[in-house]
């Protein structure tokens, strides 16, 4: 079983930056896919962004070039800088990995609120 901790929620003002990080437990599997799912009040959750293991990134069209994705291999991290915040991207953000195998697992969440 595969459990992920994320940290680096808050609240922030609009403009600021953020940096979220998801931590899996398990050193027993080899993650393709790792990311960052949001989901904001009334709303479907979305993809943000995710990042296979040869380092092939995808982005929704809006957060490119205000958000990276990037990961930690050897200490199954990933991580999600979020620059020039803007108030459409409070929700809760939802870590994303993905085995080798297929299996499918997801953090608890963690808020992200940016208001003035």
């Amino acid at each position: 079983q595969v459990q992920l901790v994320e940290s680096g929620g808050g609240l922030v003002q609009p403009g600021e930056s953020l940096r979220l990080s998801c931590v899996a437990s398990t050193s027993r599997y080899w993650f393709g896919a790792m990311g960052w799912y949001r989901q904001a009040p009334g709303k479907q959750r979305e993809l943000v962004a995710t990042a296979t293991s040869t380092g092939s990134t995808n982005y929704a069209d809006s957060v490119k070039g205000r958000f990276t994705v990037s990961r930690d291999n050897a200490r199954y991290i990933v991580y999600l800088q979020m620059n020039s915040l803007k108030p459409e991207d409070t929700a809760v953000y939802y870590c994303y990995v993905k085995s080798a195998a297929g299996g499918e697992y997801w953090g608890q969440g963690t808020q992200v609120t940016v208001s003035s």
